[in-house]
């Protein structure tokens, strides 16, 4: 066995064979995790949730949406009319890696980086009933947010997930929705709005400052309500 991560350090519980779907078999081992240091970043950032860009954060960073499925598409529908299951398979595997690495490498970088983070409750099992489907599994934002949660848990970094109902219309400034603000399905498109106030917000942006300003609210008032409700 070659062993990569060098697992004679750790004391193996269980373990079992796994099989992919490219007919590859890996041996999966449950070891102890080691000690993790005490977090030593300060920051707190809100996460806004998307499809567009998979996450927008209170602090300008961006997690960008590499759109993976849509990459290998056309080739995923050659093979496909091809009758080639192998190579379906192959580029099925290949997307998901892809994505599953993009997202790994983002939310281990948020969690390394902050010391609490707030995201908002967008429910990937409702937008994937709608046209939005596709792009709501190509994205895997619900998969980041599961990431973010058992890293944060692990690192003991706080993570809290709030309600973001109108954070993108609500002002990050005045906090109060203003007749200017995005509305309904028509203002889906407006990416960039000038609130009464005179403040300029950037929709995504926005939503993710409204957003950590919830998640410090629930913490003020020593509520903690579980992911999904």
């Amino acid at each position: 066995m070659w062993d990569s991560y060098g697992l004679t350090q750790y004391s193996v519980k269980t373990g079992s064979f796994v099989e992919d779907s490219r007919g590859r078999w890996y041996v999966c081992l449950v070891v102890d995790s080691p000690q993790q240091d005490k977090p030593t970043a300060i920051q707190a950032i809100g996460i806004d949730l998307g499809l567009k860009d998979i996450a927008t954060c209170s602090d300008g960073t961006v997690i960008s949406n590499p759109k993976f499925y849509r990459k290998y598409e056309q080739k995923l529908g050659i093979a496909q009319r091809a009758k080639n299951k192998n190579r379906v398979r192959a580029l099925h595997a290949k997307i998901a890696n892809c994505r599953k690495d993009h997202l790994h490498k983002a939310s281990t970088m948020l969690v390394k980086n902050n010391a609490l983070i707030v995201v908002g409750d967008l429910s990937a099992q409702k937008l994937v009933k709608t046209k939005m489907a596709k792009s709501v599994l190509d994205t895997g934002f619900s998969a980041l947010k599961t990431m973010l949660k058992y890293k944060c848990e692990n690192a003991g970094v706080m993570f809290e997930e709030v309600n973001e109902r109108f954070t993108t219309q609500t002002c990050s400034s005045c906090l109060r929705v203003s007749n200017n603000s995005p509305k309904g399905r028509a203002g889906l498109r407006i990416r960039v709005w000038k609130c009464e106030c005179g403040s300029v917000n950037q929709r995504d942006l926005t939503s993710s400052k409204n957003i950590l300003a919830l998640g410090h609210k629930r913490l003020a008032v020593g509520i903690t309500v579980l992911s999904g409700r």
